[in-house]
């Protein structure tokens, strides 16, 4: 059963809090589990007809070492590409590495050489394909391309993937704590929350480690639910309209 516990005036979230005020209706329910609240990251895209390109057309290269960030390791699978672009050109193409030794594939690590008609910087567009989501992700950023540079061989370069979602294209930073303090609560280990358009999870995260919550969008404007679960308690406190959806 939920109980009514106020109605509110607050501000919506965003990267900066902006000025604009919701009203929020806050309700409480206690829980005899604690909730399983995941995003769902699979979508509908065909897997990429990509070539690989002749390495003999450039001048330069440089190696890159990338390993998925931890929330699509779960999906990892062999038949995941990863490809690098300048200026729309494939430069770079790789399947998952392989382990030395038993030609077996690491999944979720792939060693690429990109190559470059000059040395220098310049901007990428990294795309990774997870064959199990069916899922395109994108990024973009600098990388050199010179033969005596290397990345991710030293030390981990792990790109954030999820936050160049072609289902997810807005993505947003909201700010939990002046949320939940209208409900006065506070924060404890093994609480955590999540934000929801719908019945759709957007974004779920501990409590305990932060109160800025990353919310992925389908375009700008969506309402947020927002859910926080209090572990002490075993009571699930729900923010209806919360935030609206905002790059």
């Amino acid at each position: 059963m939920f109980v009514l516990l106020a109605s509110l005036v607050l501000g919506a979230c965003s990267s900066d809090d902006d000025s604009d005020s919701k009203e929020v209706l806050i309700t409480e329910a206690a829980v005899t589990e604690a909730p399983q609240w995941a995003m769902d990251w699979s979508n509908n895209q065909e897997r990429p007809n990509w070539t690989e390109p002749d390495g003999y057309l450039y001048e330069v290269g440089t190696i890159l070492k990338v390993q998925i960030e931890e929330t699509l390791m779960p999906f990892a699978s062999s038949g995941d590409l990863l490809a690098l672009f300048v200026n729309g050109e494939l430069r770079g193409l790789a399947s998952p590495a392989v382990k030395i030794g038993t030609g077996q594939t690491e999944n979720g690590k792939f060693l690429m050489k990109a190559y470059g008609k000059e040395a220098g910087t310049v901007n990428m567009s990294l795309q990774y394909y997870s064959q199990q989501l069916k899922h395109l992700f994108t990024l973009t950023g600098d990388i050199n391309l010179d033969a005596d540079e290397t990345t991710g061989i030293d030390e981990a370069y792990i790109p954030e993937f999820t936050l160049g979602s072609a289902k997810y294209p807005v993505v947003m930073n909201l700010n939990v704590s002046t949320i939940i303090a209208k409900a006065s609560i506070q924060p404890a280990q093994g609480d955590y929350f999540a934000a929801f358009v719908g019945n759709e999870c957007r974004g779920v995260s501990s409590a305990f480690d932060n109160l800025s919550l990353i919310v992925y969008g389908c375009e700008e404007g969506e309402s947020i639910t927002l859910k926080y679960y209090q572990a002490a308690t075993g009571k699930v406190y729900t923010f209806t309209d919360a935030a609206k959806t905002k790059r």
